[in-house]
């Protein structure tokens, strides 16, 4: 029983070299797709074990003398690739002094970003885990000045075609029917939010995506798991901190996709039916920051 994706309905093609395998019991141990099994001393395929193969590629992945191969639902052997040695990875200290120098960036040079930095920046990103693989995540990446300004514009159009929603009257007819969270922030932040764009707007700023250079828009299938454009963005941000550029992450224009713009959708060649998602903006910072920022989690409990 394959479980389906957005691009893939069928399992992945499991072939392994007994020649090659130790019968070591590696792949199926970390197999939970579960058409691996050990029987007779030896490893064993059936794609009618719980899910078949889904394509993680761990089997592979972890066999020590290459015996596994897997082609189909968007993996092949060119998929796969060596670890870094240990001593070349970067420890917690190193890992730490990269986030900590990382701040939300909304002041930006007036340069642009080198597509070869852009394509390292969605290299890392095709490193990311998600829910099933494999990734149904698209990413709508708009690079220029001018092009992020029409985008924001479009945005900021969109955003004001749906303001009565938001409206204090359409509000207080819906406050019985959703959570009191919900009617705070769409109260409290959604509906005045729109007012500041649109002021900004007339005086020639962008206030939405902050005149930035470059932005990605990650977002998903309906099949794939609401997390996948959130965790690929932030590997896109940490990925923008080692290439000397400033990122931000923009919420708010996932929600209001969702909730129309089937213009702006087909315009910027965005799915119909595809989940919301999240924005991120790049570009050179035109600030230097000198210390950083620890926040306090809202709560640490052990159980």
């Amino acid at each position: 029983m394959a479980i389906p994706t957005a691009r893939y309905s069928e399992t992945s093609t499991v072939r392994i070299d007994n020649e090659k395998c130790k019968v070591c019991g590696l792949c199926v141990k970390v197999c939970k797709g579960a058409p691996l099994y050990l029987e007779n001393n030896k490893v064993r395929i059936d794609q009618t074990r719980y899910f078949g193969c889904i394509g993680c590629g761990h089997c592979a992945a972890v066999c020590p003398t290459g015996a596994i191969t897997i082609e189909g639902r968007d993996i092949s052997q060119t998929s796969f690739m060596d670890i870094p040695m240990e001593e070349t990875r970067a420890g917690y200290e190193e890992l730490m002094a990269l986030m900590l120098a990382r701040r939300s960036i909304r002041e930006f040079d007036d340069r642009d970003v080198e597509q070869e930095k852009i394509d390292r920046i969605l290299v890392a990103v095709s490193t990311a885990p998600m829910g099933i693989p494999p990734s149904d995540v698209e990413v709508l990446v708009i690079n220029g000045k001018d092009k992020v300004r029409e985008f924001s514009d479009d945005m900021l159009e969109l955003m004001k075609s749906q303001k009565w929603i938001f409206s204090k009257p359409t509000l207080l007819l819906l406050r019985p029917f959703i959570k009191m969270e919900e009617y705070e922030v769409l109260d409290k932040f959604i509906n005045p939010v729109i007012g500041i764009f649109e002021e900004m707007r007339k005086e020639d700023t962008d206030y939405l995506l902050y005149g930035a250079p470059l932005a990605m828009y990650f977002h998903v299938s309906p099949y794939a798991d609401l997390a996948d454009p959130f965790i690929t963005a932030t590997y896109a941000m940490l990925a923008a901190e080692t290439l000397d550029l400033g990122s931000c992450m923009i919420g708010t224009i996932g929600p209001m996709l969702k909730n129309g713009g089937k213009d702006v959708k087909e315009k910027y060649g965005i799915s119909a039916r595809n989940q919301p998602g999240i924005v991120v903006i790049f570009g050179y910072p035109a600030v230097k920051y000198k210390r950083a920022i620890r926040r306090n989690l809202a709560k640490i409990h052990y159980y």
